[in-house]
């Protein structure tokens, strides 16, 4: 299986012509926020739909950062300070491919100063 990003909801068909779901579900929310907070990123599971789930980051300066809870198939994030968009992390490039070890390590590696 495809690795999908936070909120994923794409599908894709079978052989069969069934469809086949990917997305974030809360046990993947779950665990990536858990290695996450292993390197110290202050992170939530964020609900974000009837079964999907993104993940909320706080950052120090009273901002947090919501990755993918639009859905998408790549990584990206808005920034939010009080509820507030004042930025964002564009589309990440062959995020889309990319497995847990990848995600944990692009969000952990983040830096949101040069993020208005």
């Amino acid at each position: 299986m495809r690795p999908s990003s936070v909120c994923s909801e794409d599908s894709k068909p079978t052989a069969a012509g069934a469809v086949r779901r990917f997305g974030l579900i809360e046990e993947r929310a779950s665990r990536l926020v858990e290695r996450l907070r292993e390197r110290h990123v202050l992170a939530h599971v964020a609900p974000c739909g009837v079964f999907q789930f993104g993940i909320r980051v706080v950052i120090p300066d009273g901002r947090e950062a919501i990755w993918d809870n639009d859905g998408a198939a790549a990584l990206e994030a808005q920034i939010l300070h009080d509820g507030v968009l004042v930025g964002y992390v564009p589309t990440v490039p062959g995020s889309e491919d990319f497995d847990d070890d990848a995600v944990v390590d692009y969000i952990a590696r983040m830096r949101y100063d040069d993020l208005a």
